[in-house]
């Protein structure tokens, strides 16, 4: 399989609330739910750009994670209003990296990112649909 490289698409924004359940003893945002955050992110901005996770599954393929990090800069609390800033940095034939900022009252409080795999039912690799490599 070939390593053509797409273009980057746009930056995605998104707000979250945080919810009592995310966070810990201390009202904090436990540090998993970050990952949940940035899942959050890379579906809205598909959403956003007319397609869906489902449209993925129904054509028998699936996205999986292959590697993540987050950095964390500042807590995030309960009822925070968040702003998530997801950005594609690299689509390959197989795979798409993504970057995240999270965003509270204009203050990165934490940074991300993530690569994600195209697989098939039986985990084989598999190249992205054209719909998401684009031209």
């Amino acid at each position: 399989m070939s390593d053509h490289v797409a273009s980057p698409a746009s930056v995605h924004e998104m707000e979250i609330r945080v919810r009592y359940q995310e966070t810990d003893g201390q009202r904090r945002v436990h540090h998993a739910n970050y990952l949940t955050y940035f899942e959050m992110g890379r579906t809205e901005m598909l959403r956003a750009h007319g397609q869906t996770y489902r449209d993925f599954e129904d054509a028998g393929l699936f996205m999986v994670v292959s590697e993540a990090s987050c950095r964390y800069q500042a807590p995030a609390e309960y009822d925070d209003l968040l702003v998530l800033r997801t950005r594609v940095e690299k689509i390959t034939a197989a795979s798409i990296r993504h970057a995240y900022e999270l965003i509270r009252d204009r203050r990165i409080i934490a940074t991300g990112s993530t690569l994600v795999v195209c697989v098939d039912r039986e985990g084989r690799i598999r190249r992205l649909p054209d719909w998401i490599v684009g031209d």
